[in-house]
């Protein structure tokens, strides 16, 4: 065998071993912290605070993002505690309530129509997809009585990271 061919195959192997000590070395770590859910809050236009029997309100939302993840969802669920009504998306979609929906875009209009005299609340829950889910709410509360008054916004968005359910009802 020619010397000189063993002197370049070990010179390659011993590249070789050490650039793979070098990249297991500096590979990455487990300290890597890598963001992958960011605070949102949904914002509202004002919204009447007296509604009769029969009419719709139009509530004007548009979802605002900390920062950008591209696997990021979000959906929305709403809760009716006083009051009958529906509640509706701006392409026709009725809610149920309680039910989770997919919120595919950050600007959407909901609309509350009234069916009783009584008064009335809706809480609206908007969640996204990260561990642990956060969870942001709005809302609404409407009165039935006739006044000379002007509308008022009584909106109070809160935002909760859902680590325990127990702390929706604080």
């Amino acid at each position: 065998m020619k010397p000189n061919m063993n002197r370049k195959g070990l010179y390659a192997l011993v590249c070789a071993l050490m650039g793979l000590t070098f990249g297991m070395l500096t590979s990455c770590s487990d300290d890597l912290d890598m963001q992958q859910s960011y605070p949102f809050t949904v914002e509202t236009m004002p919204v009447p605070t007296r509604i009769v029997k029969g009419e719709t309100v139009e509530i004007r939302c548009e979802l605002k993002r900390e920062g950008r993840f591209t696997d990021a969802r979000y959906t929305i669920r709403y809760f009716q505690p006083d009051g009958e009504g529906k509640l509706r998306m701006d392409d026709g979609m009725v809610l149920l309530p309680n039910d989770r929906y997919p919120l595919d875009r950050e600007v959407f209009r909901l609309y509350y129509t009234s069916e009783c005299e009584d008064q009335q609340s809706i809480d609206i829950y908007f969640e996204d997809n990260s561990e642990p889910t956060q969870l942001f709410q709005l809302t609404f509360n409407f009165n039935n009585e006739t006044g000379d008054e002007d509308t008022v916004v009584t909106i109070g968005g809160k935002w909760y990271p859902l680590i325990d359910p127990i702390r929706l009802w604080e």
